[in-house]
């Protein structure tokens, strides 16, 4: 029959595009929930540091060095090209870490936590800088609620809360940058393998840490100590970089940190509940309020995809349709 060629090729692309969208959307579906498991995972650094009667430096050294050695035994042959964007994810992280534990020991684990997640709006910035990520209309509504959330804890009663301190703070808002870049240096490679740089940032954490770590006084060695150390180090940063790493190659880096805000959420619970560290009535709005942008935001992203994939279905449909008819005519 003249035309059926041409017919089943329609047919044929049509089917792979379908093919392809489908498994785009369950890709990207996966990469949020990775992303979400690793929010989760990072939320238990504040109970764990707390309970580890260490300096700063010596924590953060430790437990690089043992989520390095984890995530080589995962990855067992890592491909270092020492690309600017893998070296520069890795550096950036690398001041994560070391500012993020200073924060803890030096303000409330509230404040360390929320104070870092001024990061979403760096990363709108520095993604469309340096990355032309352009944000949507629902991210930077949700950078304006995350950033209210953060308001509330810098005043009223977080602002007092006992153990605060303004280099505590300080040190959170830094970590919030260096945080911000390296979700846009990670999202640089999503073509690559990104989980590289979590373990070189992990290598130059232990290296740095650990020979500060030389000119301070010994950590005092308990069982307590050891099993909150296994735990920032095999769960708090080894699995999380897993999940993290593979989740970024399929999300955003804009909404990755949305779905990342996630963290600051948990981690004043786990504190609150183990410890009995309590955050204020300002610190619980604000964690709601970045619950709400984060969960609002990731729902409307989420119905966006699915518009614009059943728009390209229509699409491709309607084009076999047209095709098949011409063919088909005398």
């Amino acid at each position: 029959m003249p035309g059926a060629g041409g017919q089943a090729c329609q047919s044929l692309q049509v089917a792979a595009t379908i093919t392809d969208m489908h498994s785009a959307r369950h890709n990207l579906a996966l990469g949020r929930i990775a992303l979400a498991g690793t929010a989760l995972f990072w939320s238990l650094a504040g109970i764990f540091i707390k309970v580890i009667p260490w300096h700063p430096f010596a924590i953060a050294g430790a437990r690089s060095l043992i989520a390095a050695l984890f995530i080589l035994a995962i990855v067992r042959k890592p491909k270092f090209t020492f690309s600017f964007a893998q070296v520069a994810a890795a550096l950036s992280y690398t001041g994560t870490m070391l500012l993020f534990v200073y924060a803890n020991k030096n303000t409330t684990s509230a404040n360390a936590i929320l104070l870092q997640y001024g990061a979403p709006i760096y990363t709108g910035i520095l993604g469309a800088l340096i990355i032309k990520e352009r944000p949507r209309l629902e991210h930077l509504l949700g950078f304006v609620v995350v950033a209210a959330g953060m308001l509330l804890f810098f005043v009223g009663d977080a602002g007092s809360a006992a153990g605060r301190t303004l280099r505590g703070d300080l040190a959170a808002i830094a970590s919030g940058v260096t945080f911000a870049l390296f979700y846009v240096f990670m999202r640089m490679q999503k073509d690559g393998s990104p989980v590289e740089s979590t373990l070189l940032s992990h290598l130059f954490t232990a290296l740095i840490a650990g020979g500060i770590s030389l000119f301070m006084p010994a950590p005092l060695i308990t069982a307590p100590a050891i099993g909150a150390i296994l735990g920032l180090g095999i769960l708090q940063l080894g699995i999380a970089s897993v999940l993290f790493s593979w989740g970024i190659k399929r999300v955003g880096a804009m909404e990755g940190i949305l779905i990342g805000g996630l963290e600051p959420v948990f981690n004043p619970i786990w504190v609150f509940l183990f410890i009995g560290e309590r955050p204020g009535l300002n610190a619980l709005a604000g964690g709601a309020l970045i619950l709400i942008a984060v969960v609002i935001t990731s729902m409307i992203s989420a119905r966006r995809e699915t518009l614009l994939a059943s728009r390209i279905l229509t699409v491709s449909r309607q084009s076999a349709d047209t095709s098949s008819g011409t063919n088909d005519s005398p």
